[in-house]
């Protein structure tokens, strides 16, 4: 026997994952977890017995709700879920599983459409973050189509302009959280920085790579990678996260020097994988590291100084642009707001199986 879940996949900004209500998935946490697991088809490296790609851009799922919090619309709970390991995080947000939200809540009558543009107040329960998404609505639905173009995602969508209300320090409860733009680990200056992703700073010149190398040739660079994890786990308790050799923050980013017009070249780890492009928050985190004087970032960066400045992060497959609004001073800048543009897309609206054995409790659970 299998019991069925209602279920969306929806492909978010370069991401892809299953949105559910939250009340359509168990309560227990336990239970939902093994629920979840067994819906993306993990442990399992093709991911073939369930939904997930193979992939921690496409293992990815939104569980969503009513918001409980006056002011907002709607809770959404991401969870990344492992491959060959039977992990769900909650820890880290996704701005790219985000950006699908407003188009699910829609769908499932939680918000109802107003009129040609409809704003939605979202929060994040991984991290408190708040972010306001303005969608195109047609007959109270998230309109898919438009002229809207990301890197990363074939063809154009519909726009969905999203900005980030209080992400600074939402999962290090600091922006530096060591208070500094600069920290040495293992003889290389980085910057551990959380402005809605913990990601960890530095210039791929310094670990003897040019920043420009592609996915596959850092996927099997096995030298590359083990030095980043040295890295990563000194940075974990530093960043008031702990032991995060199980966890999928802090990721990395390596820097380098614009080739494309941008405001700098980044190559980012997901964390053990190199990303295809870059996420939402870590290019959010990434650009607000370049703001920072004497950071590894700012050494490489070409950055506009206007205080509405736009920052083209180059990423593999192209550019991602973030919007920041800086204040304070030269010496001392303020990263006040964020934002940037996503697209998502209703991919499949149906019911996702899953066997009945999954939810009884496993007999170590009961003792």
């Amino acid at each position: 026997m299998q019991r069925a879940i209602p279920c969306m996949l929806i492909r978010g900004g370069t991401s892809k994952g299953a949105y559910f209500l939250a009340s359509d998935l168990p309560q227990d946490v336990s239970t939902r977890n093994r629920v979840l697991l067994a819906i993306m088809g993990s442990p399992d490296k093709r991911q073939i017995d369930g939904l997930g790609g193979a992939h921690p851009l496409t293992s990815k799922v939104a569980i969503i709700s009513p918001s409980s919090q006056p002011g907002c619309d709607i809770d959404f709970l991401f969870a990344q879920i492992g491959i060959e390991q039977p992990k769900v995080d909650t820890t880290p947000n996704c701005g790219n599983i985000l950006s699908g939200v407003g188009a699910f809540a829609l769908a499932r009558g939680l918000i109802k459409a107003n009129g040609p543009r409809t704003l939605v107040r979202v929060r994040t329960l991984n991290t408190g973050t708040i972010a306001d998404l303005s969608l195109e609505t047609e007959r109270g639905l998230a309109r898919a189509e438009g002229r809207a173009r990301i890197d990363g995602v074939p063809g154009t969508s519909a726009p969905i302009a999203i900005s980030f209300v209080d992400t600074e320090g939402s999962v290090c409860g600091a922006l530096l959280p060591t208070g500094r733009a600069v920290d040495h680990i293992d003889g290389i200056n980085v910057t551990l920085i959380d402005n809605g992703m913990p990601v960890i700073v530095l210039r791929a010149a310094d670990v003897g790579r040019s920043g420009y190398e592609s996915v596959d040739a850092l996927n099997k660079d096995v030298e590359l990678k083990a030095r980043l994890e040295t890295i990563r786990l000194a940075a974990g308790p530093l960043m008031n996260l702990g032991d995060v050799k199980d966890k999928v923050v802090p990721k990395i980013i390596l820097v380098a020097p614009p080739q494309e017009g941008g405001a700098l070249a980044t190559r980012s780890f997901i964390p053990h994988e190199c990303h295809n492009a870059i996420g939402v928050f870590a290019a959010v985190s990434v650009a607000t590291a370049a703001a920072l004087p004497g950071s590894p970032a700012a050494s490489v960066a070409a950055m506009p100084q206007e205080r509405e400045r736009v920052v083209m992060v180059e990423h593999p497959t192209g550019e991602f642009s973030v919007s920041l609004t800086v204040g304070g001073s030269p010496d001392h800048p303020i990263v006040e707001k964020a934002g940037l543009l996503r697209t998502a897309r209703i991919l499949m609206d149906g019911a996702a199986f899953v066997p009945e054995a999954v939810f009884a409790t496993p007999a170590k659970e009961n003792t």
